[in-house]
């Protein structure tokens, strides 16, 4: 089951949230963390939540960011973290969160859904599914 982010959750969600940190091999402090948690549940605050809970347990997440863009009337919507438990894997909670997060997306006209991996990301072949790879190069500062 697909369902948004309830104060409850907070443990569990932790848990997945230090697991996808250390996968990308972030290191956060505790305090940005809490803000994270407390931004998500946050009414007033853009950013929303949704986690795919399996026989009553928390299991994966899925973070997005509504923004306005230049280039469209709706906005887009920014799929930017996304983490499923490594032990349950290969159920498709994954590609549950993603279609979940795209239902969100059509159900606020948002333009458009994306999302930013590492090129090594086995994940990518079920993204590879369910989008297409932009072609776009990502630069930081």
């Amino acid at each position: 089951m697909i369902r948004a982010l309830e104060p409850q959750d907070h443990d569990e969600w932790l848990e997945l949230w230090r697991g996808y940190l250390d996968f990308y091999g972030a290191n956060l402090s505790d305090e940005q963390s809490e803000l994270t948690w407390a931004r998500l549940l946050d009414k007033g605050e853009p950013a929303q939540a949704f986690v795919a809970e399996v026989e009553g347990k928390v299991c994966g997440l899925a973070h997005v960011l509504p923004h306005r863009s230049t280039w469209a009337k709706n906005g887009y919507l920014y799929l930017e973290d996304l983490f499923v438990a490594p032990e349950l894997r290969g159920r498709s909670l994954g590609k549950a969160l993603i279609e979940h997060v795209y239902g969100f997306a059509d159900q606020h006209a948002y333009e458009r859904v994306y999302w930013a991996t590492q090129a090594g990301n086995p994940a990518r072949a079920l993204y590879d599914q369910l989008a297409q790879e932009s072609g776009f190069v990502q630069y930081r500062r």
